[in-house]
């Protein structure tokens, strides 16, 4: 007698009713079993929706300090671990013959500027009211331009006030909300430290990001020469180089050569100076985040574990509630590979809701952060819900085989004979 052959598509749809059929009959254990994955996927999405956010955010931060400038100060920039080496500490103050050296060297340049200031806390007043901690520094006429800083209202000093040494300044949107909060800052006289300035321009509001407001907008620029005069024992200096349009692999190695020359720096030692352009805070930013990423997806990766070992389990108790069903399947022409098929389907089934169910509840945890944290702009990226969706069910694949396996190789006349 000839097998009644059944097409695969009508096949899976049959085993997947069957599937979704024990899945309702039994829907507090199914919940139950697949917590685990639940957890595990919610916080593969949370954690790739807040690590997109802060990307977007850092990049947007970084970005707004001009892409085509390499900054040069004394110390190694970006993020740091551990203490200074020896060498660091030792390390000369960059200064303004270093500035000279580059601005005569780095024909790859747009311009180049400098900005002197002290490590110190500084502080301004006007009137009744005072700013904490604001970025105080001296600077050349370039600055906004190289800085991309533009001056919103009023204007930059001149060359000839900085030659002269004169008391002006420029400040920053935060300095202007805190002094001058219902009145136009242009022609005041500001304190900064105790000494006079009068404020000829403001800066335009930079975007804060997720990280806090931007040092910018904590700015109060004076003229160069007019710090040196009253600070004459401020040494540590800020170059920016500003490279031509698609020269900045070009600016990074002549700024590098001009000040490794200018600084007495031997071949064989490394440099005394710390470079960074805006790649790199990004790139160092990317490894940083790529490492916490790992780290979060090993411990979600937990709750997928018990979220697995609760499948195989649930799925064993299945095979033997369901011995006589498999006896009578297997009875009347199923296969063995029809009994794996229908139990790794249902595996499949459970895990992949407990990913769906996951995805869903991440997302409303990214809505909620962008809701209590506007400044950072979280969302679920594709690879995350592709991770979190593959994951689950490949979950369900992984622990539902040894069950679907033993359910199979049952000899269908002890399973009838099943009570």
């Amino acid at each position: 007698m000839s097998r009644i052959t059944i097409p695969v598509t009508a096949n899976f749809q049959e085993n997947l009713r069957l599937a979704l059929g024990t899945i309702s009959a039994h829907k507090m254990r199914s919940a139950l079993t697949i917590l685990g994955v639940v957890i595990g996927v919610t916080c593969v999405i949370s954690i790739g929706a807040i690590l997109t956010g802060m990307d977007r955010s850092f990049v947007e931060n970084i970005e707004g300090f001009g892409t085509n400038n390499v900054f040069v100060q004394k110390f190694n920039m970006g993020p740091r671990f551990g203490r200074m080496s020896r060498e660091e500490r030792m390390r000369k103050p960059i200064s303004w013959e270093n500035y000279e050296s580059v601005r005569d060297a780095c024909t790859a340049c747009r311009q180049v500027t400098v900005g002197i200031y002290q490590q110190q806390m500084d502080i301004a007043k006007y009137k009744g009211e005072q700013f904490n901690n604001c970025e105080f520094m001296g600077g050349l006429s370039n600055f906004p331009e190289v800085f991309n800083m533009p001056v919103h209202t009023g204007r930059m000093f001149t060359d000839i006030e900085n030659m002269h040494s004169s008391p002006v300044a420029v400040i920053g949107y935060d300095v202007v909300k805190t002094l001058f909060p219902n009145e136009d800052p242009i022609g005041k006289v500001l304190e900064v430290n105790g000494k006079s300035f009068e404020v000829i321009g403001t800066y335009e509001k930079k975007k804060a990001g997720a990280f806090g407001d931007t040092s910018q907008d904590r700015n109060i620029t004076i003229p160069y020469e007019t710090y040196h005069k009253l600070y004459p024992q401020a040494k540590e200096h800020l170059v920016i180089a500003q490279a031509q349009t698609g020269k900045i692999d070009q600016t990074v190695d002549q700024t590098r050569e001009a000040l490794r020359r200018s600084r007495r720096v031997a071949y064989h030692e490394p440099d005394s100076f710390g470079m960074a352009t805006a790649s790199s805070f990004i790139e160092q930013f990317h490894a940083i985040t790529g490492a916490t990423a790992l780290v979060m997806v090993v411990i979600s990766s937990i709750g997928l574990l018990v979220g697995g070992v609760g499948v195989m389990n649930i799925m064993l108790v299945s095979v033997t509630e369901r011995t006589r069903e498999i006896g009578v399947r297997k009875a009347i022409g199923a296969r063995r590979r029809d009994i794996v098929l229908q139990f790794l389907l249902e595996a499949a089934t459970l895990t992949g809701m407990g990913g769906l169910s996951g995805i869903l509840l991440g997302y409303l945890i990214t809505v909620i952060i962008n809701f209590l944290l506007p400044t950072l702009p979280a969302a679920v990226p594709l690879w995350g819900v592709l991770l979190g969706f593959g994951v689950s069910v490949g979950v369900g694949l992984f622990f539902g085989l040894w069950p679907a396996v033993k359910a199979s190789r049952l000899d269908p006349v002890e399973a009838l004979r099943y009570e």
